[in-house]
């Protein structure tokens, strides 16, 4: 795990790994505080929950623009050794391809983890509020 977090660019995997903390805590401290409060209205229970589903989107987009600042670096070294009159191997290209990826993987799984997260939150608000919870 920790080869994959170097390999795909401490800086990229880093930011990532802060968001995905950010929106993790997010929808548990909002989570417990509208489940345990018997003031909060529902819906701005929700409305904050949705919250973290930007934070995951935005890791989302950060992971791609981490793969495209991988590219452009691969694209860039690619240049340099052609203009050189050496060759690029098909595997070398790949294997670069296969590197650039691991960030924007890392930010579709953060995002999709935010949106199990929220889902699981959201049910549970409004399955409180039908069963008579004291919630809106």
């Amino acid at each position: 795990m920790r080869d994959l977090f170097m390999t795909g660019g401490p800086l990229f995997m880093g930011i990532l790994t802060i968001l995905l903390v950010m929106a993790t805590a997010w929808i548990i401290y909002h989570f417990i505080v509208g489940y345990t409060s018997k003031q909060i209205n529902k819906t701005e229970i929700l409305r904050k929950l949705s919250y973290a589903k930007s934070i995951g989107l935005f890791a989302l987009i950060t992971g791609l623009l981490g793969q495209l600042v991988g590219l452009s670096s691969m694209f860039s070294a690619i240049a340099e050794i052609t203009s050189g009159g050496g060759a690029v191997s098909p595997a070398m290209a790949f294997g670069g391809i296969r590197v650039t990826m691991i960030v924007t993987m890392y930010g579709i799984l953060i995002y999709l983890f935010t949106l199990l997260l929220w889902l699981a939150a959201s049910v549970l608000i409004e399955r409180k509020e039908q069963t008579g919870g004291q919630m809106g």
